[in-house]
C-alpha cells in the first residue's frame, strides 16, 4: 500500500487530488494538511509515509520551506510539488529544497499515479513544461546568479534590523526609538545599506532585500 499525505491550503483541491487517487486500490491517503506547520505536527506523531504531495503557496509555512524541513528530518519521505503554475523561481527553489518531483495540479489521475510510482522508484516526476523550464534554468542560470548575489550582500545584524523597520514604512526617528539608536546613527546605517545593496531609494532597498531573502 502506498501511503500518501496531501498538503494544500485549498480544501477543494485536496478533495480533487483525493478523488484522482481514489481510482487506485494500492494508494492510501493517510492525512491531509492545510499548511506546512500542520503537516510537521502530524509527521511528529507518525512519519510512516511514502510520499507527500505538496502545494507551494500556503500561509504559515509554504511548500518550499516545508520541503526543506521534511527532507532534513525524514529523508525517506519523497515529495512531489503539486502547483497551479510552472513558475521558474518556484521550480528552482523547490529543486534546491530537495523536492523529488514537480507536477501541475491539473494533471489527470493516471499521470499522477504514474508520477508517484516513478518518484518512489528513484525517478523524478515532472510534467513536460516543467522539465523544459528546468533545462532552460540549467542552460541560462539567471536564478543561480541571483543566489550568488545574495551571498555577496552581507549586511550586519543591526543593518538588517534597520531595514526591517524601514520596510514597515517607519520614519528615521521612530526606527531610532525602536532600536534605541540616535536618528543620525539610523541615517548612517541606511547609507551603508544603500551602498551594500547598490540602490538609491528606500523602496529599492526593501525590494532588493526581499528578493534576496534578507528580510
Amino acid at each position: 500500500m502506498l501511503k500518501v499525505a496531501i498538503v494544500d491550503d485549498n480544501t477543494f483541491l485536496i478533495n480533487a487530488i483525493k478523488e484522482k487517487l481514489s481510482f487506485f486500490d494500492d494508494v492510501s491517503v493517510k492525512h491531509t494538511s492545510m499548511n506546512g506547520t500542520e503537516l510537521l505536527t502530524k509527521l511528529q506523531e507518525n512519519h510512516n509515509l511514502d510520499i507527500i504531495l505538496m502545494d507551494i503557496e500556503m500561509p504559515v509555512l509554504n511548500g518550499i520551506e516545508t520541503t526543506q524541513i521534511v527532507k532534513q528530518k525524514y529523508p525517506h519521505i519523497k515529495i512531489i510539488m503539486l502547483t497551479a503554475f510552472d513558475n521558474d523561481e518556484h521550480i528552482f527553489n523547490a529543486i534546491k529544497a530537495g523536492a523529488d518531483g514537480y507536477l501541475l495540479k491539473e494533471i489527470n489521475p493516471k499521470d499522477l499515479y504514474e508520477g508517484i510510482l516513478e518518484t518512489l522508484n528513484g525517478g523524478a516526476a515532472m510534467n513536460p513544461s516543467i522539465a523544459m523550464k528546468t533545462l532552460k534554468l540549467l542552460r541560462n542560470p539567471i536564478d543561480i546568479q541571483n543566489l550568488r548575489d545574495q551571498e555577496e550582500i552581507s549586511l550586519s545584524t543591526r543593518e538588517v534590523e534597520v531595514l526591517e523597520q524601514l520596510s514597515k514604512g517607519l520614519s528615521y526617528t521612530v526606527i531610532a526609538d525602536h532600536l534605541f539608536l540616535s536618528p543620525s546613527t539610523v541615517r548612517k546605517h541606511i547609507e551603508n545599506i544603500y551602498k551594500k545593496l547598490q540602490v538609491h531609494s528606500k523602496i529599492e532597498a526593501v525590494q532588493k532585500a526581499r528578493n534576496h531573502n534578507i528580510i
